[in-house]
């Protein structure tokens, strides 16, 4: 349904977004995920017509869009400061877009209603903008771009401003509201658990090229580099050189999967994988600092040699800290990456 062809957007001497492929079939929910002046931003801006392009193609089922002005384009777009019109209540800020389309007051106060209550604020309309809390605000805004109906709903972190538990919260809604209506979704977020919660498909990008592209749990088991690695908070990536079922590394031989590639290569061992035993087992380590992550603790652990490692326990297996301890790494959680190159 969108396709974008060697796009391009320079900015001066630099380049915001490098000859990017992307397609996103109907229906599906695509999260596009990557750290601060990745392109990320641009790449939507691009669809939506508000940034012009210095090369390649935007495509809508299949038509070229580069003539389209914005507002012809059909598409929904959600930001994270909501730009909703404070003067207007709730549900005229709601049908303010099918008033634009010229639809009668009747049906667009019927579409608003409708839209309140499947977002979860049934009989909202007639309240200020004022009044409504952050999280409500949003839940306004998602009404507001999806009432046209669009072809593509595009959200730009969409719930950047609310407390985590309102964002865990409402992006489980958002999924299943998605899944409800059939839309198809085009998000920017740089927080992977928001991406990884919401989307159908995942979409990592690094100075303005896509660095990897695969579903949550694709990107999550086998990141492609390590960069994305270290993007997903994994930390314990080091180089290594595999000759059949082990690497060799600063921190020892590490076993690795079968049919991993020999020769150099980046290693990464997720928190998961680090085993702490007594001192006498594998890399003796110090213990560091321990920080209570809610479900577990995690633990760093500085070795005689090498980089630091990070394990995850539970809170009654945590060492204490200064404690030396020992190390082996579960194979099961070591994923061979590829030699880290020139960009």
């Amino acid at each position: 349904m969108l396709a974008l062809d060697a796009a391009t957007v320079r900015f001066g001497e630099r380049t915001a977004l490098d000859a990017v492929d992307l397609e996103v079939a109907d229906h599906e929910i695509v999260c596009v995920l990557g750290p601060s002046g990745s392109g990320k931003s641009t790449l939507l801006r691009v669809v939506a017509g508000l940034q012009r392009l210095d090369g390649g193609r935007v495509l809508l089922d299949g038509a070229d869009q580069a003539a389209v002005p914005v507002h012809r384009r059909g598409l929904g777009l959600m930001f994270q400061d909501h730009q909703l019109f404070p003067h207007r209540d709730a549900g005229a800020n709601v049908a303010f877009g099918l008033r634009m389309h010229g639809v009668s007051r009747a049906e667009r106060d019927r579409r608003a209603d409708e839209l309140l209550d499947l977002v979860g604020l049934p009989g909202a309309g007639r309240r200020a903008v004022a009044a409504l809390s952050g999280g409500e605000q949003q839940r306004v805004a998602l009404a507001r771009a999806l009432a046209p109906r669009p072809k593509l709903l595009m959200l730009d972190e969409p719930l950047g401003q609310l407390d985590r538990s309102l964002r865990e919260r409402l992006v489980v809604e958002l999924r299943t509201l998605f899944g409800r209506l059939g839309t198809t979704v085009l998000a920017v977020t740089h927080d992977q658990g928001e991406a990884f919660a919401l989307a159908d498909r995942v979409v990592v990008m690094r100075d303005g090229r896509i660095a990897q592209t695969g579903t949550p749990l694709e990107v999550w088991q086998r990141p492609a580099s390590a960069f994305v690695a270290r993007f997903l908070g994994f930390d314990n990536v080091v180089g290594a050189t595999v000759t059949g079922t082990a690497a060799d590394t600063v921190w020892g031989k590490v076993a690795v999967p079968d049919g991993s590639p020999g020769g150099r290569c980046e290693l990464l061992v997720r928190p998961a994988g680090v085993r702490i035993g007594g001192p006498e087992d594998g890399l003796r380590c110090t213990v560091g600092a321990r920080t209570f992550r809610g479900h577990h603790v995690a633990v760093t652990l500085r070795p005689d040699e090498g980089p630091d490692l990070e394990a995850e326990c539970a809170l009654r297996d945590a060492p204490d800290e200064g404690a030396t301890v020992g190390v082996t790494f579960d194979v099961a959680e070591t994923v061979v990456l590829p030699p880290a190159g020139p960009r």
